[in-house]
């Protein structure tokens, strides 16, 4: 009784796999506050005078401004909230990609409402947003 039988070890083995693996690739915690987010908040969109983070603030609730880094290297810059589009209030996901050099910012991809936007409309969403 005393010895662990193979049957026991089987399954600890198993186990204990499978928490390694959770411990590593499991749920992270958001990065919100780092200096690429920092970076996104206070730059100027098409020489504007308003930043990203006071156009987002003004015209949107809830903002949620968030960090990742994509598979392949990129840095990415999420921002998250309940924003106008089209007359109506939606859940707008705006990425902005950031270089390595933090030294310039693109227009990434734009979610309403978990739907995917064309590169135009997130343009003018933006531009109205600035202004």
């Amino acid at each position: 009784m005393g010895k662990l039988s193979k049957r026991n070890i089987l399954w600890i083995v198993p186990i204990g796999i499978l928490g390694v693996f959770w411990y590593f690739y499991g749920p992270q915690k958001d990065i919100t506050d780092n200096e690429y987010i920092t970076y996104v908040k206070n730059y100027s969109y098409e020489n504007s005078t308003k930043t990203l983070e006071s156009a987002f603030a003004s015209a949107c609730d809830n903002p949620y401004w968030v960090y990742f880094e994509t598979q392949k290297g990129q840095d990415v810059v999420e921002f998250e909230g309940n924003c106008p589009v089209n007359n109506e209030v939606a859940k707008v996901n705006m990425q902005f990609l950031v270089d390595n050099a933090i030294t310039n910012v693109q227009s990434g991809a734009m979610l309403v409402d978990s739907k995917m936007q064309e590169e135009t409309d997130r343009d003018q969403f933006l531009l109205a947003l600035v202004q």
